[in-house]
């Protein structure tokens, strides 16, 4: 089953959430935690998610390259501003999702639409 949401002047915690619960399949009547679920989720009007000031600089992702000294840290706003805030909804939504075999299936159900 689809499901189309529209993300305008929506969080992106709850919005995040709210997509992760569809993507493990909680929201049908056949859900099995071992199993993929079938249900996909299109988010539409995904650059116009409310996101508040203080979360654009206080919120810092993270990586890095396996070498001495090469953490690379990126805030939101520079997320923001490189790669749109369909990418930052993406990585929410990847935290909220269980970190087993299933994460990049389930992820790639997810389809956002600026």
């Amino acid at each position: 089953m689809d499901y189309i949401i529209d993300a305008a002047n929506k969080k992106i915690g709850r919005l995040a959430s709210e997509i992760a619960l569809i993507l493990q399949g909680k929201k049908s009547a056949k859900y099995e935690p071992r199993l993929e679920s079938e249900d996909r989720v299109i988010v539409k009007n995904a650059g116009k998610i409310s996101i508040g000031a203080k979360k654009m600089d206080q919120k810092i992702y993270y990586r890095h390259t396996t070498q001495i000294g090469h953490l690379k840290e990126e805030t939101l706003k520079m997320l923001i501003e490189k790669k749109g805030s369909g990418e930052a909804l993406r990585r929410a939504v990847k935290g909220m999702l269980p970190k087993n075999k299933l994460l990049i299936r389930r992820i790639k159900k997810l389809t956002i639409e600026q």
